[in-house]
Order: structure tokens, then C-alpha cells, then sequence
């Protein structure tokens, strides 16, 4: 079984592999905090680690080649996130072109490190609408994704077809090509978290010694980036659905219409959207924004691992006043999209003891307008 992860990725920027800087693998090890700190990249290990710092006492400013952070999330998401962490103090910069990155140390010190006193001295030069610009700071942190741990492991010797980017090949029961050789988590699979990293290795391992055949399209996998406010998300994004010309609908339900947090004052700080198809209550996605986001998508994603539908999970009743409230009322109006005028006429006649095409007599008897003659 090939199990051996991810690290970070150094992008190619001209001097980045030469100087010594943070990533996800040795921030924990600082022992103190740089007074200015660059943050390369936008994605969602780089974003909760800038808004930690930036909370503790550090300016962070943030340098990404895309035009916004969490590029792979919702934009509405997206965008609530980096309105809450600009009024942190948080300072953007996209559409960077980053020349070179280059670093000294006091007094020549060359035992300095990136994680400890005294800090290093760093200069970031970047290219952004036309115009050059170097930034300086204390320290960089590589914030631009992982990798998978494919290198050194002597992956040709055993018949075993890798790719540096994606990582060790498998077939859909995690084989790879020699069919002894099993592979799972971040080394093999798009989905680089903890919690999916350990289900595929509980399914790897159940195909592998006991002749299973489970896969990872039976798992349906969530994740969270741990920022204030969270982002969750499971299944399809909009964006996605619109690309494969999948028809549907999607509701949303604002968080400052869920009287939780209309109390403890965080209502303009997110929302629950969903996506179902078009004629019926099939979830396909949803993106939670909330500060407790990791915890409330799991409810979703259970109705998405059981065929649970929105219409059922509209009709669960849920404690009051609480978070997952915002949930059930998000899925309420997937009912409520069927109150349209004809049905209130309807149900207007049921109320009234009558049907459509029918009328009551001068002596309250019931008369069919297709029954009536002239006589």
C-alpha cells in the first residue's frame, strides 16, 4: 500500500527553491511571530493561515496570480470571506506576476531559519497591471497547494505509473498498475483532506485483503476551509452543473433571516445554498458560510450519501432557535416553490368544499359546468 501523502508545492518562481521559507509542514514550528508576513497564493491553507497571523498580531499581506482568493469556491463564498478578512487588516494583491523572491540575514547570520528568531529579510518582486513592485517582509509563506510524495520511492522499479502532479495512478478500486500495489490518500487522490484521505484507505484496504470492490465514487466527500466565516461545501458547484448543461435550481437562505444568528449578531455573515435538479428534490451541491460551516454541512452530505431529498430534509423538524435551522429553511423552499396562484385557487376550493369546473345550485346542490344544458 502506497500511503505517503502530500507536500507543498514550490511554484516556479525564480529563487523561491533557494531561500528558506514557511509552508503548511513547518509553520507550526515557529517560535515567534514575524512582525510582516507574505502569504504566496490564495488558496485555502494560505487563507487560514493568513487570518490566523493577521488575528495574532502580524500584517499579512497576500500576493496571488488569480483574480481572487478561493478561486475554487462559490464567488459569493468567496467573497465573504475576503470582506471579513480585509476588515482583519488583510492586504490583497492579485493578478501578481511574481519576478523573483530573494533573501538576506542579519548580520550574515547564516544560521537563521524560517521559523525562528532572528527572522529573515525578504524581498518579493512582483509585476501587477504593468507596474513593478517589491514587496519586503519577515517571512513567506507558501500558501499555493500540494503535491503528491511520488519522488524516491522507486515507483519504476515496481511497475508503478505515477505523475508528478497527480500522483500515483489507480483504477477506480485504488490498483495501481501492478496489480499487487495498492495506493490511497493525498499521493493518489484530487481530494487532499484528512477525513476523505482516511475512507479511501479504509476502502483500499478492504479491496486489498479481503477482494472488495468499493470505490471512491461511493463516497460522497465534504470539506471545509477553517476560516471566519467557514466555507463548507459537498457535491457540485453551480458553476459546475452550468458547464455540463445540467438543468436546476438553487435556494438560498441568508443568514440574517435565521433568528440564531440575528441573536448573536453574526446575520450578515453568510448563507446556505443548494443545488437540486430541475424536476425533482435530488441534491447535486450546497456551500454553507457560516462560522460553524464544518459542522452543518454534514446533515447535507448524509442526505446526499443516503438519497435523502431536499424535500424530506424541508420536513425534519430541527431544535429552535438553532444554526441548522438555516438549513431546514433553505430546503423549505424547495416546497415552497410549488405555492403558485393556481394552487392557492385550489386549495381555495378544497377549503370552499368544491373542486374546479364545479358549482353549487340554487338549492346548494353540486352542478358540473359540463353536465349543464339548456333546456
Amino acid at each position: 500500500m502506497i500511503a505517503t501523502g502530500a507536500s507543498a508545492m514550490i511554484p516556479p518562481i525564480p529563487g523561491f527553491t533557494d531561500v528558506p521559507h514557511l509552508t503548511n509542514n513547518n509553520f507550526f514550528n515557529l517560535t515567534a511571530l514575524p512582525p510582516r508576513l507574505i502569504v504566496i497564493g490564495g488558496g485555502p491553507i494560505g487563507m487560514e493561515l493568513t487570518q490566523a497571523m493577521q488575528r495574532l498580531g502580524t500584517q499579512v499581506t497576500v500576493l496571488s496570480r488569480s483574480p481572487r482568493i478561493l478561486s475554487k469556491e462559490d464567488r459569493a463564498a468567496a467573497d465573504t470571506v475576503q470582506k471579513s478578512m480585509a476588515a482583519d487588516g488583510v492586504i490583497f494583491h492579485f493578478n501578481v506576476q511574481f519576478v523573483g523572491i530573494e533573501c538576506t540575514s542579519p548580520g550574515n547570520n547564516t544560521a537563521c531559519t524560517a521559523t525562528s528568531l532572528p527572522f529573515l529579510s525578504y524581498k518579493v518582486s512582483t509585476e501587477i497591471d504593468g507596474a513593478k513592485q517589491v514587496f519586503e517582509a519577515d517571512g513567506v509563506l507558501n500558501g499555493t497547494g500540494r503535491v503528491p510524495n511520488v519522488s524516491n520511492l522507486g515507483l519504476d522499479v515496481a511497475g508503478v505509473a505515477y505523475d508528478t502532479m497527480r500522483g500515483v495512478a489507480v483504477n477506480e478500486f485504488y490498483q495501481t498498475a501492478n496489480p499487487n500495489i495498492y495506493a490511497c490518500g493525498d499521493v493518489t487522490s484530487a481530494y487532499k483532506f484528512t477525513h476523505s484521505a482516511d475512507f479511501s484507505a479504509r476502502l483500499a484496504i478492504r479491496n486489498m485483503f479481503f477482494g472488495h470492490k468499493f470505490t471512491e465514487k461511493d463516497l460522497v466527500i465534504p470539506w471545509c476551509t477553517f476560516v471566519d466565516p467557514e466555507v463548507a461545501h459537498v457535491g457540485l458547484y453551480e458553476d459546475e452543473l452550468k458547464d455540463r448543461g445540467i438543468a436546476h435550481d438553487t435556494f438560498v437562505r441568508p443568514l440574517e433571516h435565521v433568528d440564531r444568528y440575528i441573536c448573536e449578531g453574526e446575520n450578515d455573515r453568510g448563507f446556505v445554498k443548494i443545488h437540486v435538479a430541475k424536476e425533482s428534490d435530488h441534491i447535486y451541491g450546497a456551500t454553507i458560510v457560516s462560522r460553524n460551516a464544518g459542522d452543518m454541512i454534514s446533515e447535507i452530505t448524509t442526505c446526499m450519501q443516503h438519497g435523502v431529498g431536499l424535500s424530506q430534509l424541508a420536513g425534519t423538524i430541527h431544535p429552535y432557535p438553532t444554526h441548522q435551522e438555516a438549513v431546514r429553511q433553505c430546503a423549505a423552499q424547495y416546497n415552497a416553490r410549488f405555492k403558485t396562484p393556481a394552487v392557492k385557487q385550489c386549495v381555495q376550493w378544497i377549503l370552499e368544499g368544491r373542486a374546479p369546473g364545479v358549482e353549487e345550485g340554487t338549492s346548494g346542490e353540486r352542478v358540473h359546468k359540463r353536465a349543464r344544458t339548456s333546456t
